[in-house]
């Protein structure tokens, strides 16, 4: 991904001519557009290879499955154009491993969830994040996803991968602040509600980096 604005739009829409105008309209903006299931499940797997066309793809296909299925969906996210996908980590590092693999072929990227930002992943996963952390950097990962919502969990979790990149979801509509996410140790923030609800999505994204860059 490049790293100019270190802002992420999550595409989360389920309107193929919504989402490709809100790509084009902010892609100056952001320095990829993650898109996962509720838009590719209305519009196809072919939206990944349009969106490409404006900004890098995040596939957020949160893949956790047994080894061989992780392979032929990271496939089916890379041979459609995605530039990386997220997985989970908790089922095994067999199932991870064949994810970097698989994404080592196409000069693709893993991102793995150690936690998320919602307030139920308090329950199960923060628990374990720093495990999932930690396999993350022992399978070769390219980074992890870290709650915006709880910059103490990034300044943690970055103890343990060292320079591995962090993505941070969770800013905007759930509460997590950019700047904080990024001081933290974030290198990039997810932003999705906040910007593509927006009357003036490209002016939203703007101040969000402006929000950044004034930390």
């Amino acid at each position: 991904m490049r790293k100019k604005t270190q802002v992420i739009l999550a595409l989360d829409v389920t309107n193929k001519e919504k989402a490709l105008s809100m790509a084009k309209e902010t892609a100056y903006h952001v320095d990829a557009i993650k898109v996962g299931y509720p838009l590719v499940l209305w519009a196809g797997l072919g939206i990944v290879g349009q969106i490409s066309e404006f900004a890098p793809v995040i596939a957020d296909f949160k893949v956790a499955d047994i080894p061989n299925t992780d392979r032929l969906i990271c496939r089916q996210a890379f041979d459609a154009g995605a530039n990386a996908v997220i997985v989970h980590g908790f089922t095994g590092h067999d199932s991870l491993i064949e994810c970097v693999r698989t994404a080592h072929e196409y000069n693709g990227e893993i991102f793995v969830v150690a936690e998320m930002s919602h307030p139920g992943a308090i329950d199960f996963m923060q628990p374990v994040g720093e495990r999932l952390a930690r396999l993350a950097f022992e399978s070769g990962a390219s980074g992890i996803i870290a709650p915006a919502t709880r910059p103490d969990r990034i300044q943690r979790l970055r103890h343990i991968i060292g320079d591995l990149t962090i993505i941070s979801p969770g800013v905007g509509a759930q509460g997590g602040s950019a700047a904080d996410a990024i001081r933290a140790g974030a290198d990039y923030v997810i932003v999705g509600r906040s910007i593509y609800e927006s009357k003036m999505p490209a002016k939203e994204a703007e101040k969000i980096v402006k929000e950044i860059e004034c930390r």
